[in-house]
């Protein structure tokens, strides 16, 4: 992922990638750089754009199912919700029905 990362921060200032290049990039963040894990990374890139990857990237991206958990979720907080309001309700119900007076007044 550094590696990746290190390509595409060089694609956005105008630079080529390169092995040197992406080395230098992740050596001044202090990771450890592997140069055959670059080397890799450079030849499954060769050939194709940043512009392409991205819309690939994308493409699989959508066919990930996404909020099947989050609508239980908010669901659950939503009636926790509910429940804070009728607590509080009652709470001002029970202060409305004694109107001041004690139980032993």
């Amino acid at each position: 992922m550094k590696y990746l990362a290190a390509y595409l921060l060089l694609n956005a200032a105008g630079k080529t990638p390169s092995v040197e290049s992406i080395t230098e990039v992740v050596a001044a963040s202090g990771a450890e750089v592997d140069a055959s894990q670059i080397e890799a990374l450079l030849a499954k890139l060769d050939g194709k754009s940043v512009e392409e990857l991205i819309a690939a990237g994308n493409e699989k991206l959508s066919s990930v199912p996404v909020g099947g958990a989050a609508p239980a979720a908010g669901a659950a907080a939503g009636s926790s919700e509910a429940a804070a309001e009728e607590a509080e309700e009652e709470e001002a119900e029970e202060s409305d029905d004694d109107m001041g007076f004690g139980l032993f007044d």
